[in-house]
């Protein structure tokens, strides 16, 4: 091999291994990407019916290069953004804290998955248990309100009116005529009110007096206002306008819900147009009805609200020490 040519090779290799040496350096210099943890918070119970979800729990996560911090929000969800990334084959610590529960540590190994965690509830030592039995809590139902239109028949409604007109006259192409267009024809029309708030529904016209097979009625738009329009082409006649009168209203309607009670725990949706809610409940033999009221407060338990994407509300409470359910 000539100079020339080892100096190429020499020259070749050495680019070659720059190069490759530029890449190595690019992707470790690079930023990794962000990282993104998802999970849930639920309170440790050995029925997964009483498992609840519990929010306001802090969730820290901590890898070799960020931290983050995040609250699990009214369903328990969680959602953490680590920034940068978390480099592959490494691992994240998830901790997890909400006053009354023991706190918990895990090791997130694989970022992409679903992380359920699973609080522990204190049994603090400053309230040792009552001598007394616990207070028990049954029959329980929901009393709410909802705006519902009602109608009403108020009344019925009867008239007479006629229709003057001498029978056997030829038209003569001057309207109105009969509808065959021989007979000269007289109109004859009315109009009636209801009142304010009311409408004539189911209205009714007949032809009652005279020569009821040579004329016709026609009853226009019936509502607030009925008109009514007769054509007779014989001799005078007489129609009876009968109708009903409504009213329709908005009024308040009562309605029940029954919660589903898990162990110390107690859910319930109602619609999203539901007022007033309260809780009607038998209290050591005593009927006891329980506004919620916008705090969603009560003596004996704790209450989260949750609005679910069909604007229906759900409520979970959790009975407080010294209560049970029944």
């Amino acid at each position: 091999m000539t100079r020339v040519r080892k100096l190429l090779v020499l020259g070749t290799t050495a680019a070659c291994c720059i190069v490759a040496g530029l890449i190595i350096a690019y992707y470790q210099m690079r930023p990794t990407p962000a990282t993104v943890l998802i999970g849930a918070v639920l309170r440790q119970a050995k029925d997964a019916r009483s498992q609840a979800p519990i929010p306001g729990a802090l969730v820290t996560a901590v890898s070799d290069s960020s931290t983050a911090q995040v609250q699990s929000d009214l369903a328990g969800f969680f959602r953490l953004t680590l920034s940068p990334g978390v480099k592959p084959g490494r691992s994240v610590i998830l901790k997890f804290q909400r006053t009354g529960y023991e706190p918990l540590e895990f090791t997130a190994s694989n970022p992409g998955l679903i992380y359920i965690a699973r609080l522990a509830p204190i049994l603090s030592p400053s309230n040792p248990e009552p001598h007394a039995p616990d207070i028990a809590i049954g029959d329980l139902r929901v009393r709410y309100s909802v705006k519902a239109t009602a109608t009403q028949n108020i009344g019925s409604f009867a008239k007479t009116f006629e229709v003057f007109h001498r029978g056997n006259v030829p038209c003569n192409r001057e309207p109105p005529c009969s509808p065959d267009g021989k007979w000269k024809a007289a109109i004859g029309s009315v109009s009636y009110d209801a009142g304010a708030g009311n409408e004539f529904r189911d209205v009714r016209v007949s032809c009652i007096a005279g020569p009821c097979p040579f004329a016709t009625e026609n009853v226009s738009n019936p509502g607030r206002i009925v008109k009514v329009s007769a054509l007779d082409w014989s001799d005078t006649t007489t129609f009876l306008v009968e109708a009903e009168v409504i009213r329709t209203q908005m009024s308040d309607m009562v309605r029940y819900a029954f919660p589903v009670v898990f162990g110390n725990g107690m859910n319930f949706t109602l619609p999203g147009t539901a007022e007033g809610p309260s809780i009607e409940a038998n209290v050591s033999g005593q009927d006891i009805v329980f506004p919620l009221g916008p705090d969603i407060r009560l003596s004996w338990a704790v209450c989260t609200l949750e609005s679910n994407p069909d604007s229906s509300k759900l409520y979970r409470c959790q009975l407080k020490p010294g209560y049970r359910f029944r």
